[in-house]
């Protein structure tokens, strides 16, 4: 993981995957969780942060499963790993922020899960935490996507508070987790849908990108390493994007103009992609069809290094197990450098 990530070639591709829904789990190790089942299929980094348990939230509707996050927003549980925002919190102007307390970046919850995953697999897999940036702080505090586009054109002080305490959270806590032995933070905020940015370049490179290099920075002054993901076509802020310092890209999705040869070829090596098995391909695909993709991955963007094989965004409850388990075995199989 760490040769990868430095741009080079090692002895295999590694295998990562930054969720793996319980369901997926339950089948190919009955009885186990995602830590159990990365030892179980060797995969080469272990996870976590993006989910909780749900062991220490506050319950707004238990019976609902309806919580309250540290955002101050309510988020519902449902049968997939990621809750869902149903009533984000209400910062509608700058005055409201006068008497909002954010959360604090030395949150112990995150810090004694790193603990006991360090603990665990210190010197046997790459330890990441999935955590986020700007974007989804963002959306998070000023109740969705929507409200936050209409903000970046008549209420750009609004947007440039409610940057800065998504970057203040999150660099205290990657300090933190880094300190304890985190050594990759993948970053996933969501930038874009199939069609391109959510937003304007403009407007990313005003109130997005620099939270983003400022987080990219400390994580990597901290001695980590740094992973961006983003669902989308990216092409419009990619080359902003890659400005940061990331060391990866990924996973993205396998979309038109958007594939990992022609990126891997774009940056020279410059930065390490992830990806990008197709999660549909993965569901209702077939086995061979999974390994048949997998093989042409192998073939067309790992030669030279600097790529880690995975699907092109998680491994989601509807996704057959089987296919899974084919694209890691035949990962295992024919990705090795010769």
């Amino acid at each position: 993981m760490f040769c990868v990530l430095a741009g080079n070639q090692p002895d295999r591709v590694p295998i990562m995957e930054i969720i793996i829904d319980p369901n997926v789990v339950e089948a190919l190790y009955p009885g186990g969780d995602m830590f159990d089942l990365v030892e179980e299929m060797e995969l080469d980094t272990v996870c976590f942060g993006i989910t909780t348990d749900y062991r220490d939230v506050e319950w707004v509707d238990e019976g609902k499963r309806i919580y309250r996050d540290k955002w101050g927003g309510l988020q519902r549980v449902t049968t997939e790993v990621i809750p869902i925002s149903c009533e984000p919190a209400r910062i509608n102007d700058e005055r409201d922020l006068d008497d909002y307390q954010p959360p604090d970046g030395n949150d112990e919850y995150f810090i004694n899960m790193a603990r006991e995953v360090v603990a665990r697999f210190k010197g046997n897999k790459a330890i990441c935490f999935v955590g986020e940036a700007v974007f989804a702080v963002s959306q998070y505090l000023r109740a969705g996507l929507q409200n936050l586009m209409v903000d970046y054109g008549v209420r750009p002080g609004l947007v440039e508070k409610l940057a800065k305490i998504g970057v203040e959270y999150y660099v205290e806590l990657y300090r933190r987790l880094i300190a304890e032995g985190v050594e990759i933070v993948l970053l996933g905020d969501d930038y874009a849908w199939k069609n391109g940015p959510f937003m304007s370049p403009a407007h990313f490179e005003r109130f997005i990108l620099p939270g983003l290099r400022t987080v990219v920075e400390e994580i990597r002054r901290a001695g980590a390493y740094v992973i961006k993901h983003t669902d989308g076509d990216i092409r419009k802020i990619m080359d902003m994007i890659v400005s940061t310092g990331v060391n990866g890209l990924g996973p993205l999705e396998p979309l038109p103009g958007m594939e990992l040869e022609r990126i891997k070829a774009r940056y020279n090596n410059r930065v390490c992609v992830m990806g990008n098995v197709d999660v549909d391909l993965l569901c209702r695909g077939t086995v061979e069809q999974v390994v048949a993709e997998t093989r042409r991955l192998l073939r067309t963007v790992s030669p030279g290094g600097a790529h880690i094989l995975s699907s092109g965004n998680s491994i989601i409850s509807a996704v057959n197990p089987e296919n899974y388990r084919a694209m890691v075995e035949t990962t295992k199989e024919f990705g090795v450098y010769r």
